[in-house]
């Protein structure tokens, strides 16, 4: 898979700073201002896109009370229905368009999650950039099938995904021709215990599927995302909300826009702490080495002719005589001239 690809005008991948996703999900709380205020509080925070959810009930589940469309898993949403949570969290369609209109004119990136056919469609209208790949969505084989022949970067949810659900995805969006892909390390478990979250598989789905690997986190807190800059991510996601206190269907592990913009500010400083892998020493370490490594010096007055003994030389800070490693070298050697006290030993001050 290609470690390279664009979204809109923003570079993903390996020579590219962390691609920062802000959710929207269903923070808006069917409210379209509170919805634009989420946008702005995105931008203010430092995201580099926004990411919608495309589906209506109807497109995701059915209307149904049998057994099997109750939630019961011990969730946040236990007690309803499915298609009663996707009525509450469902974003107009209408709203869209516009939602889309704004955050480019605020500089961000805008994308979405579909859920069936229509919503492909529907988004491609749009010209929206990217495609999303909810976790639970992984094995529908024939959506990531149309998906994956619009040539528009993949991005795929593993929540709840088994390797041969990673590698069948795979499998097609490369017999379409789409190698733009992204893995995302995601729990479905809203919010993850930190204990569940496994970091450490990051780099081991990196190199089984030689794909780009990203961060859809549904932990709380900046912690999780922050870290997992050293772990090879180049995308985070993060669920924003304006107040977890306003509830919905998602707020409890939502971010607040001050929380977001901490976990922006961390990624950006691990960004720059990780640096490179080259065993080499910045301008500043080699001036230290330079000057402040110990080295040999005279530490007494010492005669011309006299030897020099552990007594009047010694390895001491900085760096600026000879090496230390000629210290039993230069022992019992003559001093071919006066040396003052606090001189650096160098060659030409002895005679063998």
């Amino acid at each position: 898979m290609n470690k390279n690809f664009t979204i809109g005008s923003r570079q993903v991948g390996a020579d590219a700073p962390v691609f920062i996703v802000a959710e929207m999900s269903a923070n808006h709380l069917q409210d379209y201002n509170r919805a634009l205020e989420i946008l702005h509080a995105a931008k203010e925070a430092g995201a580099d896109a926004i990411k919608l959810q495309t589906f209506t009930p109807d497109t995701i589940t059915l209307d149904c009370d049998d057994p099997c469309f109750q939630i019961t898993q011990g969730t946040i949403w236990d007690g309803t229905t499915l298609y009663k949570l996707y009525q509450e969290a469902y974003t107009p369609w209408d709203w869209q368009p516009k939602l889309m209109e704004e955050a480019n004119r605020l500089g961000l990136e805008c994308f979405s999650s579909p859920f069936d056919f229509t919503s492909v469609d529907f988004m491609e209208s749009m010209n929206m950039p990217a495609y999303k790949v909810a976790s639970y969505e992984i094995n529908d084989i024939p959506l990531i099938r149309k998906i994956a022949r619009l040539h528009k970067p993949v991005i795929l949810a593993t929540g709840v995904a088994h390797l041969e659900d990673i590698e069948r995805a795979l499998r097609v969006c490369r017999e379409e021709g789409n190698e733009d892909v992204m893995l995302l390390k995601c729990v479905s478990s809203y919010p993850t215990p930190y204990e569940d979250i496994n970091l450490n598989m990051i780099p081991t789905l990196g190199s089984t599927f030689n794909c780009l690997m990203g961060l859809s986190d549904h932990t709380l807190g900046p912690a999780v995302a922050a870290g997992s800059i050293a772990l090879g991510v180049k995308m985070v996601e993060k669920h924003l909300t304006l107040r977890r206190s306003d509830g919905g269907p998602d707020g409890a592990f939502s971010m607040e826009p001050e929380e977001f913009a901490e976990m922006v500010k961390n990624i950006r400083i691990m960004e720059k702490a990780l640096g490179s892998s080259e065993f080499r020493l910045t301008p500043k370490q080699e001036l230290e080495h330079d000057e402040g490594s110990r080295s040999l010096f005279a530490v007494r007055d010492i005669a011309q002719g006299e030897a020099l003994t552990p007594e009047n030389i010694r390895s001491i800070r900085p760096g600026n005589g000879l090496h230390t490693m000629y210290y039993e070298q230069v022992l019992g050697q003559k001093a071919s001239r006066d040396i003052r006290r606090g001189t650096p030993l160098s060659w030409n001050l002895i005679t063998e």
